[in-house]
């Protein structure tokens, strides 16, 4: 029997030790009380920020997918609606976070880029509840309350993340 060896590098394990943090967070978050269906914190979403402004996109991207994966596979919803869900706005939410990267430095901060990810993680939601889970124009009700939910909570963790940076 022949045995393969594994080579990993520095970043591989970095990128590891990320997902973990922010698997951890997002296990936490999972077994708070929501007060509203769907209307979670997103605190897992401070690492994925953190790691764009300390380690570039391509390492923010592992973690945040690598996170989403994961988390799904211990709570046992992969493959589910919710893992689709989660898949959908964390997909949503890295191209805008890509695209922000590109904005001048000056004017926007981690607290602008954690407000675009939020409204960008909701919408890819309600994109992926709209054209596959309830097909209907009802589902347009839900935008306003999901967006203030993602303009306060994207505000929160763009504050944590930013101390985290400063620190």
């Amino acid at each position: 029997m022949k045995i393969t060896q594994i080579q990993t590098t520095e970043e591989d394990h970095r990128i590891a030790k990320l997902a973990a943090i922010a698997i951890v967070l997002h296990m936490v978050e999972a077994v708070i009380p929501s007060p509203l269906p769907g209307v979670k914190p997103g605190i897992a979403n401070i690492v994925t920020l953190y790691v764009l402004y300390q380690y570039g996109f391509a390492t923010a991207a592992w973690v945040s997918i690598l996170r989403v994966f994961a988390s799904s596979l211990l709570l046992g919803q992969f493959l589910s609606p919710t893992f689709v869900l989660s898949l959908s706005g964390a997909l949503l939410s890295l191209c805008v976070l890509w695209l922000a990267m590109h904005l001048p430095k000056r004017w926007f901060s981690p607290i602008s880029l954690s407000i675009f990810a939020a409204f960008a993680h909701i919408a890819g939601q309600l994109i992926v509840v709209h054209l596959w889970l309830i097909p209907n124009a009802g589902v347009s009700y839900l935008i306003p309350i999901f967006a203030v939910a993602a303009l306060f909570f994207g505000l929160i963790n763009g504050l944590i993340t930013q101390s985290l940076i400063e620190s």
